[in-house]
């Protein structure tokens, strides 16, 4: 799904493009085929490729089995105006565990390779990281006007299926805390059902977003910086309890450690009610002008 207007809902098509076709062709993998959502620059977003390879990989597993952890890496841009291939490679297949090899392609040529665990609901030890005390999101705006009456912000902000919201300012034009950390308010902008793998891929999807932002706001880097470039070069999730990604999440986030073009980010996602759902990591590849 390549084409939108201002008026198309961008939750449905985010459900559009994980809506992945089937082959029918069986061989040592399975293979599934998808479309792509609009992007400025017509880049594929890393988070819609993440997402897609958790669908993916699930429709080869029995739905009581759900995904716990997942490691990939970006090996090529992709284009949005062009399909995808998924093959799945069914490695093991144990008593409480399933692990899958996916791999998404075009034009013949890789452009992203993972992999995913799946594990059955098992009781066991339990703690959690307490969430931080922050505003409620009510009590927290969106983008200004000034960001949102920008053409580039079409895409990004007002067609986005994703909705965010800054704990303290955020970094579109300008940087007001200089510190390698931040936390925002995310969700998906209206509700996508019950299906919990489907929940799972889109909070896959949700942690793509503002990952970076904590290794740019380190260094007072705006996204608005002329000549700026990043790109996702792997990430991983630990899914730790079952979240709604319609409902309201605290995504705080932190960067250890930047150098040589690269940064690292480590994200933790808190439903409302304060249970830790999820743990992120990303490395990204950052070129800011003037900045080495």
């Amino acid at each position: 799904m390549t084409d939108a207007t201002p008026s198309a809902d961008p939750v449905e098509v985010l459900l559009g493009v994980l809506a992945l076709g089937e082959t029918g062709a069986r061989t040592s993998e399975d293979i599934f085929t998808a479309s792509s959502h609009p992007m400025p620059g017509g880049r594929i977003f890393g988070g819609q490729v993440l997402s897609q390879s958790i669908i993916a990989a699930a429709r080869t597993l029995p739905p009581d089995r759900a995904p716990h952890s997942f490691h990939g890496y970006f090996l090529r841009p992709g284009d949005v105006t062009r399909p995808l291939t998924f093959a799945v490679d069914r490695i093991h297949d144990g008593r409480s565990f399933s692990r899958r090899r996916i791999q998404a392609f075009q034009n013949g040529e890789p452009i992203f390779s993972g992999i995913a665990s799946f594990q059955d609901e098992d009781p066991g030890l339990e703690h959690q990281l307490p969430m931080p005390d922050v505003p409620a999101p009510e009590q927290l705006n969106g983008p200004s006007p000034l960001v949102t009456d920008r053409p580039e912000a079409s895409l990004l902000i007002r067609q986005n299926a994703i909705e965010v919201r800054h704990v303290g300012s955020d970094i579109y034009l300008s940087v007001d805390e200089k510190e390698p950390r931040q936390a925002v308010w995310t969700r998906l902008r209206r509700p996508i059902g019950d299906d919990p793998v489907l929940h799972r891929a889109a909070l896959a999807y949700l942690t793509d977003f503002t990952i970076q932002e904590s290794v740019l706001r380190a260094h007072g880097v705006p996204w608005s910086t002329p000549g700026i470039r990043t790109a996702s070069l792997d990430h991983a999730i630990w899914w730790h309890r079952f979240g709604r990604a319609d409902e309201w999440m605290l995504y705080v986030q932190e960067s250890p450690s930047a150098r040589g073009g690269r940064g690292l980010a480590q994200g933790h996602l808190y439903s409302r009610d304060g249970r830790l759902l999820a743990t992120v990591a990303q490395e990204i590849m950052l070129r800011v002008p003037d900045r080495g």
